[in-house]
């Protein structure tokens, strides 16, 4: 039996943790909990994509140095006590110090304001109202300049 390696290791993992957090949004789904909740199966699928953009830990949980790269490529460098803040507030203690996708998902459909969740709705936002230009920058000319 030979073992995958590198990229291909990488992407087994990926594909083996996206179909558990498709299990887990299907539960979601068939929760009457939600039942009122909008557009509830494009929240989860997005919610589901945000969450795989962190990187998560070999349990496929968000841990601190997740927390803090992600926060990092969104250039909000935070330092730990406001890592340990934010984490506790998603999963409603300081007991755990991951992030698993069910307390994800509780935070962003619940109704608390947690941090994080006003973080990631925000980049959200801002991705989707700026539009990029495509192809190379128009070129200068003479009178473009001041």
């Amino acid at each position: 039996m030979d073992t995958l390696q590198g990229g291909k290791a990488y992407g087994v993992l990926k594909s083996q943790q996206e179909e558990r957090l498709n299990s887990i949004n299907e539960a979601f789904l068939s929760d009457p909990k939600y039942v009122e909740e909008e557009d509830l199966a494009t929240k989860l699928e997005m919610f589901k994509k945000k969450y795989m953009e962190f990187d998560l830990n070999d349990k496929g949980e968000i841990d601190m140095m997740g927390l803090k790269r992600m926060l990092e490529k969104l250039g909000l460098a935070k330092t730990h006590l406001e890592l340990k803040k934010m984490m506790s507030e998603v999963i409603g203690s300081a007991s755990r110090d991951t992030i698993s996708y069910h307390d994800f998902l509780n935070m962003m459909l619940g109704k608390r304001n947690a941090i994080l969740k006003l973080i990631l709705m925000f980049e959200g936002m801002g991705k989707e109202q700026e539009p990029k230009e495509a192809g190379p920058p128009s070129r200068k000319t003479f009178s473009d300049l001041p």
